[in-house]
């Protein structure tokens, strides 16, 4: 199958197609692209091509370009569908990307199309669905998969199966219930296919199984998934019953949709937004950490203008202040970085104390080293050997103080239960600007003897 390469003549050709109403040469361009490349082109149309589009294809194939589309455009095309329309798409869908869909639908619209559903076991499913919070993993699951009684033979385990296989896509594994179906473990296949047909489940399911509970976080279940390689992992409520699964595909969506959270925090914008969004939008996320850093320039320059007589002596320090701002926030970075994502993966061992040591330690060496080479160059080329030692004794300090800071909010954060990717971004920088701005100038005061 060849690569997929969205082009701008094929985006005119579709559209030209669709100006012209030339229904059946659109179906026969589609037969063989892949829905999620529909999607990528349906994403280049305008709300109206893109609901052509929709109603004109197949809904077995609509409905999985539907769940790939950006939110905003699918709730546009949703929004010129009827109720019966929406449930024909609803209708192929796993439980999961059904309650998804129909939860961003109007209040009123959602009943309407749970009534147009076909099947009815499938409609009660995603009502069940709609119940969790969509920031947990019984937001997350599926209702669909593959269960067997712990009391059943061999034999109509197989049967079941086969029975229960039709409305699932991919089997990843065979789960163990007891009467009350309350997760016992899972089957191996291996074990199914080589036992008699006359013995009894009990005798030969695993009983170790790796599940996650309805109330779960979505990032939970990804460290859990993650951490034990696994495919689907199985859901359970509070009396430890079955209620569900969770599939790689809706975690692999979890950890793009953190890492771009966290990415966005740590560029300074407070809220998700994209780059198609307005400019209202995009002014309100960006203007709160834009006015921390308007404060944090102001106060800095407040704290400059404290040490004016000092400048006015010697003005060498004033050309190093950008320097000395700019090393303290890269070094408050980099320490928030390494510990934000130590947090994410929940790989940060031992007491703050014992990662304060370590960065202390750490930033001591880096200091040394960019200090020693600052004050090299700055004897060199100045030749003024107290105040080169003040500007490299500054140097040590900031990168001790933000190295420190660097690590320590993250960590404080977390414990408060604040996102800690927000310590990364211009949280992190302004307040080591304006502390090491401070420092610079005290220490050049102290050594300068002025």
């Amino acid at each position: 199958m060849a690569t997929f390469k969205l082009t701008e003549a094929l985006i005119e050709q579709i559209q030209g197609l669709i100006e012209a109403q030339q229904g059946d040469a659109l179906v026969v361009l589609f037969e063989d692209y892949h829905f999620a490349d529909i999607a990528e082109i349906i994403d280049e149309l305008s709300v109206e091509e893109a609901t052509y589009l929709i109603k004109l294809l197949d809904s077995e194939k609509t409905s999985d370009i539907l769940t790939e589309l950006d939110e905003y455009l699918r709730e546009s095309i949703l929004s010129n569908l009827s109720a019966q329309e929406i449930a024909s798409e609803i209708n192929e869908l796993d439980t999961d990307d059904a309650a998804d869909m129909i939860a961003d639908l109007p209040q009123e619209m959602v009943q309407q199309v749970i009534q147009s559903l076909d099947d009815k076991e499938h409609a009660q499913d995603i009502v069940d669905l709609l119940r969790y919070d969509e920031d947990s993993a019984g937001g997350l699951m599926a209702k669909e998969l593959v269960k067997v009684n712990e009391n059943w033979t061999v034999a109509k385990c197989v049967r079941e199966m086969r029975i229960q296989a039709e409305h699932v896509t991919r089997v990843h594994s065979i789960y163990v219930v007891d009467d009350h179906d309350v997760l016992k473990g899972r089957l191996s296949l291996k074990d199914l296919l080589t036992t008699s047909t006359k013995t009894h489940i009990a005798e030969i399911y695993i009983p170790k199984v790796d599940f996650v509970h309805v109330n779960e976080t979505p990032e939970g279940v990804a460290r859990i998934m993650s951490k034990y390689d696994l495919e689907a992992i199985p859901v359970v409520d509070e009396a430890h019953r079955l209620v569900g699964r969770i599939t790689i595909d809706d975690i692999v969506d979890v950890i793009r949709e953190e890492a771009e959270k966290d990415y966005q925090l740590a560029a300074g914008l407070s809220s998700d937004v994209e780059a198609d969004d307005n400019i209202l939008d995009l002014t309100k996320a960006r203007i709160p950490w834009l006015f921390l850093g308007l404060l944090g320039g102001i106060g800095a320059a407040a704290i400059m203008g404290g040490f004016e007589s000092l400048m006015k002596d010697h003005a060498m320090l004033f050309f190093f202040s950008p320097l000395i701002a700019a090393m303290a926030g890269n070094v408050g970075v980099q320490s928030s970085a390494i510990v934000v994502q130590a947090l994410a993966s929940e790989g940060l061992r031992g007491t703050m104390s014992q990662r304060l040591l370590k960065e202390v330690m750490l930033s001591l060496l880096n200091g040394s080293l960019l200090g020693g080479l600052l004050l090299l160059v700055t004897w060199v080329w100045k030749g003024n050997i107290l105040t080169s030692m003040a500007i490299s004794l500054s140097l040590v300090s900031v990168t001790l103080f933000a190295g420190i800071i660097g690590t320590f909010i993250p960590i404080f954060l977390h414990k408060r239960g604040v996102d800690p990717a927000i310590a990364t971004g211009p949280f992190i920088t302004t307040s080591n600007d304006i502390f090491g701005i401070l420092i610079y100038f005290s220490i050049a005061k102290l050594i300068l003897g002025i």
